[in-house]
C-alpha cells in the first residue's frame, strides 16, 4: 500500500481535473449500460451483479498484480461503513425515489451532492473550509444542471415529497461517503475500491435473495449481460479506483464535483453515439456547469487579478 501526506485542499491540479472529467464521462456512460440491462434484470439484482462482478475483477487484479489485499483486512469494518454510505443507502434511495418522480428532477437533486459535501466538509474537515468561490461555483453548477435537463425537471415537480426527500437523501449519503472516505488516507485506491465493493456484495446478497430471489439471474439476453459487464468493469471497478484516487489528492468537496459532470456527459454521449438531438437549453446548462467548475477552480480569475 502507498501513503502520502494529505495536502490542504485549495485549488484543483490539472491532473485531478482530468481525472474528474474522465470519471464524470464514465459515470455518464453508465446510463447506457443501465438502460439496456434494467429492461431484463430487476434493479436490485442489477446492483448486486454490478458490485459483485466488479469486486471479483478487482480481487483478481490484486491477486495478479498487487498490492496484497491481506494488509487491508483490519479495515473490514470501515469497508462495511463505506459500502453502506456509498452504495447500499444511495442506490436504494435512488431506485425508490425514481419510481415516483421524473429522471430530470432526480438528476438535479442528485447534483446537489457537492453542496451537501461542502457543508459537511466545512464542519468536519479542517483543511476543507468553505470559500465564496466554491459556494458560488457549486450553485452555478446546480443551476446549470436544472437548466440542462429542462422539461424533465418540470415533469417531476409534481411528485410526492417522500420521493424528493429520497433523492436528497441519496445526495447526502454520497456526501457523507466523501467525508467518511478520509479514514482511508494513505491506502492505495485499488485496495479501497476492492474493499468497498466486496463489502457491498456481502450486504447485497441477502437483500437480493429476500426481495428478488434468483429469478433475475437467468433468462437475460446476451446484450443485457454485455451491459452488466460494462457497468461492472468500466463504470464500477475502474471508476471507483479513479474515485478514490481523486479523493486522496483533491479532497472531498472537489471530488464531489463529478456529480455535476455526470448528467452533462450522459447527454453529450447520447448525442454522439445515439444520434440524440442537443437542444439549446442543454447547451446553456452545460455552459453554466462549465462556468461553475471554473469558479470553483479559481485559477483563471486569480490570473486576471494578478494582471
Amino acid at each position: 500500500m502507498t501513503s502520502a501526506p494529505h495536502p490542504t485542499q485549495t485549488s484543483i491540479s490539472t491532473r485531478d481535473w482530468l481525472l474528474i472529467l474522465l470519471l464524470g464521462t464514465i459515470w455518464g456512460g453508465s446510463f447506457f449500460f443501465a438502460r439496456v440491462a434494467v429492461q431484463e434484470i430487476p434493479p436490485i439484482t442489477l446492483v448486486l451483479l454490478r458490485v459483485a462482478i466488479a469486486a471479483a475483477a478487482l480481487q483478481l487484479y490484486l491477486a495478479l498484480a498487487g498490492p496484497s489485499f491481506r494488509a487491508a483486512l483490519p479495515l473490514a469494518v470501515s469497508f462495511l461503513g463505506m459500502a453502506v454510505l456509498n452504495n447500499v443507502i444511495p442506490f436504494s434511495l435512488m431506485f425508490a425515489g425514481q419510481t415516483a418522480i421524473g429522471a430530470g428532477l432526480a438528476s438535479v437533486l442528485n447534483a446537489t451532492t457537492p453542496f451537501w459535501t461542502m457543508i459537511l466538509a466545512n464542519a468536519f474537515l479542517p483543511d476543507e473550509k468553505l470559500t465564496r468561490a466554491k459556494a458560488l461555483g457549486i450553485v452555478l453548477g446546480i443551476a446549470g444542471t436544472a437548466i440542462m435537463v429542462g422539461p424533465g425537471v418540470v415533469a417531476g415537480l409534481g411528485g410526492p415529497v417522500w420521493a424528493k426527500l429520497a433523492l436528497i437523501g441519496t445526495a447526502m449519503s454520497y456526501s457523507f461517503a466523501f467525508i467518511y472516505a478520509r479514514r482511508f488516507r494513505g491506502v492505495a485506491p485499488q485496495i479501497v475500491a476492492t474493499g468497498q465493493l466486496t463489502a457491498s456484495t456481502l450486504i447485497m446478497i441477502p437483500v437480493v435473495l429476500l426481495v428478488d430471489g434468483t429469478a433475475g439471474l437467468f433468462g437475460a439476453s446476451a446484450g443485457a449481460w454485455w451491459s452488466v459487464l460494462g457497468l461492472a468493469l468500466l463504470a464500477t471497478a475502474f471508476a471507483y479506483i479513479l474515485y478514490f484516487a481523486i479523493l486522496s489528492s483533491a479532497g472531498a468537496t472537489n471530488a464531489s464535483l463529478v456529480t455535476l459532470i455526470v448528467p452533462a456527459s450522459a447527454i453529450l454521449l447520447g448525442a454522439v453515439f445515439l444520434g440524440e438531438r442537443l437542444e439549446a437549453f442543454e447547451l446553456v446548462g452545460m455552459g453554466l456547469i462549465g462556468l461553475g467548475l471554473l469558479v470553483v477552480d479559481g485559477r483563471i480569475f486569480a490570473r486576471r487579478r494578478v494582471r
